[in-house]
Order: structure tokens, then sequence, then C-alpha cells
């Protein structure tokens, strides 16, 4: 296996000699990464089955639908995308060109992880590639199966001496964060999101940091309790609960706990049977360490269905716990398992009061019929993300940006926002290198007289909106 400072290296001289800078090559590689997934369906589909036993519905909705819908996207947007965008311009630059330049960064090191292991590696590749950087790409080799797999055949598709994929464990992937990268996109939890933020400040490298949280969900008294069910139970055991965006708890009255309860047992009836090990539709925990953990939150409260566990699976089977307490060990940590606490409050103030007092996290939920209970929820909370009557859905719309805020993380991609992330906003000003007497009330030595009229040519005024392009 090559070493990774002489795969850096190789990248870097790429980058330099402007490999990827050009629209055919962007192209080209975006249309490479698009066979990939196509043409390794089937592989992707086994290697996906063998990490988490995820069903096949779920691998092409959530691994390769999403990332074919960015790379399509990108495809059919790249040319715009990299035009400069011309700006307003101000009284004494009116006879120059403005404009933003979108430049690559460079050299990109994107760290994916193990849940979603095609799906939130290629993502964040699509929008590097459509930028012009090169990439090292460090699978997660907790899903060692998938981690092959992207090994062994994306080097195939893209270019070797702009693109490379580094299989690395926790102790090489510090020594890998040694190195100066000219930008990290690192997906995964809030402790390593720390370590690879303090490498990167190290070389003052900027980072999107896409972590978690405990995602709130708040059902209201008025809402369709069954379809809240179906909704909450679809979005939470999903992947076996393995998703950054699932909701981790919910709050709700007295009154709308008992109906909701109710409807959330038959909705699991409903979806995986009256033994849902034996279902085709849920997955498993990824590993024993993390059924281990997960198995430890069932302690929690009181079970009112599931709780059944089998280690040599990594099965627990979809759980609802109810009189759970704040201080309970399932409400200390993003739980990333088919587990769902249920606590009573007082109602929406209580709600809000209870989240508020919490890291922001990447999602935020509420269920209710009342246009005001929604309003009021979202203008009293603050996460990455929103979503009213449903969940997970909103990450599906590649036209808006995905990413959280505080303790969830920091940045943003999809669709556009991807390119954005990824490209360097260069401002630029293109002057004539003449005309200078219109210079001269900016030189020395100055005067009260050239100072208005500098001031005048220079600075917006209030009510007043600058168009001159």
């Amino acid at each position: 296996m090559e070493p990774q400072e002489e795969t850096l290296r190789r990248l870097r001289s790429s980058f330099l000699a402007g490999r990827t800078r050009g629209a055919k090559f962007r192209f080209a590689q975006l249309e490479a990464l698009a066979r990939f997934l196509e043409e390794n369906k089937k592989e992707i589909s086994q290697s996906l089955k063998m990490d988490l036993s995820k069903p096949q519905f779920e691998t092409e909705l959530s691994e390769l639908s999403l990332v074919r819908s960015e790379i399509n996207l990108a495809l059919s947007s790249l040319g715009a995308w990299m035009k400069d965008e011309f700006v307003a311009k101000n009284l004494a630059t009116t006879f120059d060109t403005a404009f933003i330049r979108k430049d690559p960064f460079g050299v990109v090191l994107i760290i994916g992880p193990w849940n979603y292991p095609v799906h939130l590696t290629l993502l964040p590749l699509v929008g590097a590639i459509a930028a012009g950087n090169c990439v090292i790409i460090k699978p997660s080799e907790i899903s060692q199966n998938t981690e092959r797999l992207l090994a062994e055949h994306l080097p195939r598709y893209l270019d070797k001496d702009c693109f490379a994929v580094l299989c690395a464990g926790a102790e090489d992937t510090s020594r890998l964060l040694e190195n100066k990268f000219d930008y990290i996109f690192f997906t995964g939890n809030a402790h390593v999101g720390k370590i690879v933020m303090a490498a990167a400040a190290k070389h003052l490298t900027p980072v999107t940091l896409e972590l978690g949280g405990k995602n709130p969900c708040y059902v209201d008294e008025e809402c369709d309790i069954s379809n809240a069910a179906r909704r909450i139970s679809w979005s939470r055991y999903f992947n076996a609960g393995q998703t950054c965006l699932a909701p981790d708890y919910v709050l709700c009255t007295e009154r709308t706990r008992d109906r909701l309860v109710k409807a959330l047992k038959a909705t699991v009836r409903e979806f995986y049977g009256q033994d849902p090990k034996q279902s085709p539709d849920l997955g498993r925990i990824i590993n024993d360490r993390h059924f281990r953990r997960v198995s430890a939150l069932l302690s929690s409260g009181t079970i009112v269905t599931g709780g059944q566990t089998d280690e040599a699976e990594k099965y627990i089977a979809p759980t609802i716990l109810i009189d759970v307490k704040e201080s309970d060990p399932v409400m200390q940590e993003e739980i990333f398992g088919p587990v769902l606490p249920v606590m009573t409050i007082g109602g929406l103030d209580a709600a809000l009061e209870f989240i508020n007092k919490r890291e922001r996290p990447l999602a935020a939920y509420v269920y209710s019929s009342k246009s005001q209970v929604v309003d009021r929820f979202l203008e009293g909370t603050s996460s990455g993300g929103f979503c009213a009557n449903d969940g997970l859905l909103h990450s599906t719309l590649i036209s808006l940006p995905f990413g959280g805020i505080g303790h969830s993380g920091m940045g943003k991609y999809h669709g556009k926002f991807s390119f954005d992330t990824f490209s360097h906003h260069r401002a630029c000003l293109l002057r004539s290198d003449g005309r200078e007497k219109l210079n001269e009330i900016r030189y020395p030595p100055y005067t009260e007289q050239h100072l208005g009229m500098a001031v005048y040519a220079m600075e917006v005024k209030k009510g007043w909106s600058c168009s001159l392009q």
C-alpha cells in the first residue's frame, strides 16, 4: 500500500498542475462515479447486507438513489455553478468588473461514517468533484465490507492521480490528520469531530463537521395519532435506528401518550410482524460494541413493546420505553438504535423548555394539525433541520441545506450547497490601469473635501440599494 504522505503528494501535484479545474474533467469524473454506482449495485447491496443487514428497499432509497440525485443535479447544473457571479458595485467602481470566482480548495479529505457508508461517503465526494478538488476518501473501517468494496472498486473509475481511497483505523486516521489538507469533511460523532477539528486547527484547515445529537419529537394533542405513529416509527426504526436524523425521544402530554403508545405498538406489529426478528425489513446493529451499548439503554424506564435482543445476530427489537426520567442513561446520549423513549410533559411550553436546555440537535420534529403549534415550535427551537408532521424527509430535498448547528455540527451540503462548501468564493475586482484622475480623491495629501467625495463614492447609504453591474 502506498504511504499516506506519498498519496497526498501525488494528489497535490495533480491539483497544482490544474488537472481537476476544467469542466470537462469534472463532468467525466461525475459520470464515472455514476457508472460505479450502476455497475456495482449488486456488490454494494451485498456489502451493506453483510455490514448492517440492510434491506434492499432501504439500500436503494437511502444509499443509492440519493447519491444518484446529487450526481444528476451536478451534471445538469455544473456549467451554471462554475460561472463567475457578477455582483453590484459602488460609485467608485462604476467602470470596473466585480465578481465572485468559485475556486477549488485543493486537496480535500472526506472521512465517512459506518451507518450509511455509501451515501454519506459519496455524497460529499460529488460536491468535491464538482468544485474541482482532488480528494482522499477515508471510509469507515467499522462497516468493513463496504470499506473494502469502496477501496477495491472505486479507484477503477476515478482518476488515480486525483482521487484515492485510504483504509485506516483510528491510529492511522490520527496519523493521516497530521498532514495538511485544504479542506476536511467529517461525518461521525461529536467526540471524534472535536479530534478532527483540533487536528485541522494546527494547519488552519477549514472543516465541515456533520455530527448528530438527540433529536426531539413533540407530538401535540391535536394531531392524527395514527399517521404520527406510522411516520415516527418509520423514521426511528429505519436502518435499525442507526440514523443521525432519527427522532431520539418523544415529548407529549400524558393524555396523548396513552393514545400514541397504543398506535406505536400497533404500527410496529404492522411494519415488522409479531416477531420482528423474522422480518426482512429490519436491519441489525453494526457490531458487538454498539449492540452492548444500545442493549444497556433498555434498562431505562419501562418497556411497553420490544426489548428482545440476540447478541449473536446483533438484533434488538423495535422498542418503546415509557416512564423515562430525564436522568436515565437513554436520555444522556444519542441512542443510535431501535429504541424510542416517550416522555410526558405539561404541553408545548414545557416541551420547548425541555428541548432548549439541551445541546442543539441535528433535527427537530413536531406533529400537530394546528399551524400555530408548528409555527411556535419552529420559532421556539434551534436545530440543524426541521420537519413538521414527518421524519427524515427534509433530508431528501437537495434544494435544502443539510447540516448541524452547535453540538450537532457545522457547515452544510447537498445540491449546490455541496458545490459551495468545497469552493472558495474568491472576491475579484478588475480595474483599468488608466482613469487615474478618478482615484486622486483617495491619495495623500488628504483634505476634507476629498474625504467627503471618497465617502460618497464608496459608502452604502441607508435605504439605498446599489445595483450597478
